[in-house]
């Protein structure tokens, strides 16, 4: 038998007969290792568990509870437990797909009867049953045809139709105890290996995502190595669903959905101060400093230009549709094509370049029903477009501008803490080589260049180039992908947009596309949940309130409200005949970052006493000073 050359994380090279398995040579690394070890990665692109041969010389580094990519394992290993547990609970429940989430897994289900809450804990109830008997987790390969026969045996049409699609002659099953499931793996040793487990909740979820399909049933779950780690995610979990967005734009009277234009956002009065106080910093602190062109486009174009872009075959499930006089259009889903017109409405020099055109165009895209989720995923939205037309020689620069704004934009609002990708060209794409390699490789350079951090994100570019995403990270921990940046030489070959060069001839511009904020709408969302609706100062949809004490302090309480309103503060006044006590109540539920109570004292000594939303009283100060802090607070984002 052949043998193969494994080389390990300290450059030790470990010669093993082709076909070995993990747990067959780990034990020769270091002692004890194989009692910790989870699975192996493999060439540091892909994962398999202890079970599974390998045939060729590689590079392996073995997977423990230490290292975050376990934690996948482990969770995919536990949506099979739990699947387990609900056939041998409901026989008559079909198993789907299964797999492991960022923050946990779920498994979805065609039962009719479907689940209850209370079902769930006898769910986890027998899971721990399995867990106990530590049964390994067994991976077989056969025939597409022998894997048919087997799972229609077992009435799985779920698992047949997915056999069916698969372009591969030979499929991978798991088996861990009795029970049964077409799986690519990789798991754990074997089912005792989970310890710290929970089922979340029951949800519908149609099958493929597609509501023409049956509507299933959906379990989620999450799992860690240790019950300390659990516990900490439910606490989080806990008060993410105080900050739910959706339940504090009601509270907050900042937006609203109505079935009479589903999944599009109103934003009321407040909620409409504050995205405009976000598009005005955005303004200021970007477009304005950085010379940017702002335009404004049409919402609607012909069907030609998306098929000739790329847009129409890479895109179109997710595009709305119309014709009117016999031509056939679309609503815009991206911004791109239509700033690539204005550019192309004269000629340009290498010597006007860069050119920056940059706009808040509204786009369209078709989500399905089942995906939407308030304002994180919606059908039309606005995006803090821009592109940037510049030479080969400027590119590399352009991009390291657009990395400095992006991560001060993130510091301005309040994220600290940003993890970086860049995606490479991915399977679908348009583009050549050359393209591709340059692109990437100029990336990379400013990444370098800029002192940034990355990892690198394979296959996960745009289908018309590579890109850097930025993901940031809120108060409870979570990340979001918000900021792009994306380089492209695909659009301006298929669109024809060019530049006279210093020769005298025409030269393929440079486009950059690259949006900071990503949708504005779902940006806000964002923040509502970091900031649990307390918003800074400067973001707060109302600054300021002004309450008396009774009636005799009115006319003083509408010349404050004046002088505030004169200074551009957002103040508000309440003098209602309510008490002082329920109106200082009102407010703090509004989350108002500053109460201005006066009672006679206030009046008397033409001064106002300050109460803070967080209960802090301050010491009375004139009504200058007031206003001197409120803005200074502001201009410092405090």
């Amino acid at each position: 038998m052949n043998t193969i050359k494994v080389t390990l994380p300290d450059n030790r090279v470990l010669s093993c007969q082709s076909g070995s398995v993990g747990k067959e040579f780990i034990s020769q690394i270091t002692k004890g290792l194989l009692e910790k070890a989870i699975a192996l990665k493999v060439n540091e692109d892909k994962i398999i568990d202890l079970h599974t041969p390998l045939y060729s010389d590689c590079a392996i580094r073995v997977l423990t509870p230490k290292d975050p990519e376990a934690l996948q394992v482990l969770r995919h290993s536990t949506a099979h437990i739990m699947s387990e547990a609900v056939q041998a609970l409901y026989p008559k429940a079909k198993v789907t797909i299964g797999p492991a989430t960022e923050t946990g897994f779920y498994y979805d289900y065609d039962y009719d009867p479907g689940f209850t809450e209370e079902d769930l804990l006898t769910i986890e109830h027998k899971m721990k049953e399995i867990i106990s008997q530590k049964n390994p987790f067994q991976r077989t390969v056969c025939s597409k045809t022998k894997a048919i026969q087997k799972f229609k045996a077992l009435h799985e049409d779920y698992k047949v139709e997915i056999i069916e699609g698969i372009p591969d002659p030979e499929v991978s099953i798991y088996q861990q105890g009795d029970w049964t499931d077409l799986c690519r793996g990789p798991h754990l040793p074997h089912t005792g290996w989970v310890k710290a487990f929970k089922l979340l909740s029951v949800a519908g979820a149609y099958w493929r995502g597609n509501e023409k399909n049956k509507m299933l049933q959906r379990i989620y779950g999450t799992a860690f190595f240790s019950q300390k780690d659990l516990d900490d995610y439910l606490k989080l979990q806990e008060e993410a669903k105080k900050r739910d967005h959706r339940k504090l734009g009601k509270d907050l009277d900042l937006f609203s959905f109505h079935p009479e234009a589903p999944a599009m956002p109103f934003f009321h009065e407040k909620g409409t101060i504050l995205y405009e106080t976000i598009l005005a910093y955005y303004y200021k602190n970007i477009l304005n400093r950085a010379r940017y062109q702002i335009v404004k486009t049409p919402f609607i174009f012909s069907e030609a230009l998306w098929k000739k872009s790329g847009h129409y075959e890479n895109y179109r499930e997710n595009m709305y549709f119309t014709s009117q006089e016999e031509m056939s259009m679309a609503i815009k889903p991206m911004n791109c094509p239509g700033h690539i017109l204005v550019y192309k409405n004269s000629q340009h020099s290498y010597r006007e370049l860069p050119i920056r055109i940059a706009e808040f165009g509204f786009v369209h895209r078709y989500e399905r029903s089942g995906v939407v989720q308030g304002l994180f995923r919606v059908r039309g939205f606005a995006q803090d477009d821009a592109h940037h037309f510049c030479t080969e020689d400027q590119m590399e620069m352009e991009v390291m501008h657009v990395l400095q704004d992006i991560l001060k934009t993130y510091e301005d609002f309040g994220f600290q803490e940003v993890r970086i990708e860049l995606s490479t060209r991915p399977k679908k794409s348009i583009g050549t080589d050359a393209m591709w390699q340059r692109a990437e490789a100029t990336l990379e350079s400013a990444l370098h260049q800029s002192k940034i951090n990355f990892s690198l994100n394979p296959g996960e570019g745009a289908f018309y180039g590579p890109k850097i995403d930025f993901h940031i990270k809120d108060s409870l921990n979570r990340t979001w992908q918000c900021g792009t940046l994306q380089l492209d030489f695909s659009f301006p070959e298929r669109l024809d947009v060019d530049y006279i060069g210093e020769d005298g001839h025409r030269h393929r511009v440079v486009m950059i596309h690259r949006a900071i904020l990503g949708s504005v709408e779902r940006f806000m969302g964002i923040l509502i949940e970091h900031y649990a609706g307390s918003f800074p100062l400067w973001l707060a949809p109302v600054q300021a309130i002004i309450l008396n004490v009774t009636d005799a302090q009115k006319s003083y309480a509408e010349s404050i409200y004046q002088a505030f309103v004169k200074e551009n503060i957002r103040v508000e006044i309440d003098i209602r005949n309510e008490k002082l006590g329920y109106k200082i109540r009102q407010a703090q539920l509004q989350k108002i970052p500053y109460m201005i109570i006066l009672g006679d004292k206030e009046v008397s000594s033409k001064t106002v006493t300050i109460r803070k939303r967080d209960g802090q009283n301050l010491d009375p100060m004139e009504v200058n000073k007031v206003i001197e802090r409120i803005k200074h607070e502001c201009i410092q984002k405090v």
